[in-house]
């Protein structure tokens, strides 16, 4: 029986360093071709100070690496503009979808509605079927918005957009949380003298924040990844990372370390942010588990 059991736990652990290996191994593809040169970038050497030694040639022509850090640098003002664009359509599109989605999803949980022929389970698989919706097909309609209400170029048309995007997911996510928690804690609160918006500030809110910290991420790092309408409805003033990473390509083909160093610089944000946040979800759910 022990045997039996130190088997099975060795394929479990085996199967779960294989699966981590094959996900971050991209990762560290990413990172040490950022400090390679092309003659090590064709030869597909891997490790650093066995197979080749390791050159600041990709974060030089980002002007982030430490020789010229503190000279002026045209590549890293381009960079630091498009990082903060990225920052800001990210972060304010996701608030927006986690303020608008967590309400939409509280009233789909709590009261019945009915439009047409559609109700409550209908209206919730309606908003998650414009996931369906290929983003091509509104390409040319969100063209002519745009240039309408001239928001072509513009943060604000970015943040608009990006939320619309991720609005179904954070619906999804917040209806299946608000689910989970039961009615009785706010009908106990509304015997107490709160409003229905105190109840859902006070008792809702707090135990649903690990589903809304999820739900945030998630939709983060989807309009943070997000190409095809940043480089559709942006030109110069609001492109975002991936845009500028998609571009660096040359006449002699990809600048393989430049890629890899900018791509580099666009991924550490969202690890960092995933580490500090998880924090957040674990306070979150052992907070809801007491309350």
């Amino acid at each position: 029986m022990k045997a039996r059991l130190l088997s099975s736990r060795v394929l479990i652990y085996g199967a779960l360093l294989l699966w981590a290996f094959i996900c971050l191994f991209p990762l560290y593809w990413t990172v040490t071709t950022s400090f390679k040169v092309a003659v090590n970038v064709t030869q597909g050497h891997l490790i650093p100070w066995v197979d080749f030694q390791p050159d600041w040639r990709g974060w030089r022509s980002l002007g982030l690496s430490p020789d010229t850090i503190g000279t002026t640098s045209t590549v890293r003002d381009e960079f630091v503009k498009r990082f903060t664009n990225s920052v800001i359509t990210s972060v304010c599109a996701s608030l927006l979808a986690i303020v608008i989605g967590s309400l939409a999803a509280y009233g789909l949980t709590r009261f019945r509605y009915r439009f047409t022929f559609m109700r409550n389970a209908d209206i919730s698989f309606f908003f998650l079927s414009q996931l369906i919706l290929p983003p091509v097909v509104l390409a040319l309609p969100f063209l002519v918005l745009y240039r309408e209400l001239n928001l072509l170029d513009t943060r604000i048309g970015l943040i608009l957009l990006y939320a619309l995007m991720v609005l179904p997911i954070v619906i999804w996510i917040m209806r299946d949380q608000f689910n989970s928690i039961p009615v009785e804690l706010e009908e106990a609160a509304l015997v107490d003298g709160l409003s229905i918006w105190g109840a859902f500030f006070q008792i809702v809110l707090p135990i649903a924040l690990p589903g809304m910290v999820a739900a945030f991420v998630l939709s983060l790092v989807l309009c943070w990844n997000e190409y095809f309408f940043a480089a559709l409805l942006t030109s110069t003033d609001a492109k975002t990372l991936p845009v500028m990473v998609a571009s660096q390509t040359g006449s002699q083909g990809i600048n393989w370390w430049s890629m890899a160093a900018l791509s580099t610089a666009a991924i550490a944000p969202l690890v960092i942010i995933g580490i500090v946040l998880e924090r957040y979800i674990i306070q979150g759910m052992t907070a809801g588990a007491v309350k």
